[in-house]
């Protein structure tokens, strides 16, 4: 057998065993790749879920402030209609003296 067919033989299974190794090297990146982002993504997601629940509290806890805010004005009413007629009440007095 002469040299160079072994050398063209040699030199053809280098070369086929580049290919296929460049190819599963690839393909290995792409699968990281892939597990990569499908990580990034659910983190977003995630996160996301994290502030739509903080802006749902934020929602009720300003809903509650509110109905607190209209309990305490109504209240803030009644004392002062109170303290008007407690006044009346004290003129009348005041002038019957």
């Amino acid at each position: 057998m002469d040299y160079s067919i072994i050398g063209a033989i040699v030199s053809a299974v280098a070369a086929i065993s580049g290919i296929i190794i460049g190819w599963l090297g690839r393909s290995r990146s792409v699968r990281q790749d892939t597990v990569a982002e499908a990580s990034q993504d659910a983190r977003l997601m995630l996160d996301m879920e994290y502030i739509k629940r903080g802006v749902d509290d934020v929602r009720l806890e300003q809903r509650a402030q509110g109905q607190r805010f209209d309990q305490l004005a109504e209240r803030v009413t009644r004392v002062e209609e109170s303290t008007k007629q407690a006044h009346k009440r004290i003129d009348k007095l005041e002038a019957d003296a």
